[in-house]
């Protein structure tokens, strides 16, 4: 098996004993991107809608490092702490995927870590 750790700065660390993503055989596996300001280590503001901008740019930027981007992703699982914010959710989701959108789930959870309102994880194709 052809096994890559994948990690970037420009996406929060882990905090915990997992990686940012692994890529193997032709797909990338990226863990849970949470909506931290990687530069600040804090939450981001503005409720769900500004939590899942960071979140997807947190999951773009690791996808980036894999060597893939948004446009390579087959499938989300998406975690939201409250499914009140379903609605506010996908307006930002549309404009991270715009056209052939890839497989996904969604779920309300009793709780994020570090109280975060989002959480993406996604799996990607690597090009080629």
């Amino acid at each position: 098996m052809d096994k890559r750790i994948v990690s970037t700065n420009n996406a929060p660390a882990a905090i915990g004993p997992y990686s940012q993503a692994v890529a193997a055989n032709g797909f990338v596996f990226c863990s849970g991107q949470l909506p931290i300001d990687p530069a600040t280590g804090e939450l981001a503001s503005g409720g769900a809608a500004g939590q899942a901008e960071q979140a997807l740019k947190n999951l773009a930027a690791v996808l980036e490092a894999a060597g893939t981007s948004l446009s390579g992703v087959l499938k989300t699982t998406c975690f939201l702490a409250d499914m009140a914010d379903f609605a506010a959710f996908n307006a930002v989701y549309a404009k991270y995927f715009s056209a052939d959108f890839p497989a996904r789930s969604t779920f309300q959870v009793a709780a994020l870590p570090k109280g975060a309102r989002v959480e993406v994880e996604a799996v990607a194709a690597l090009p080629g």
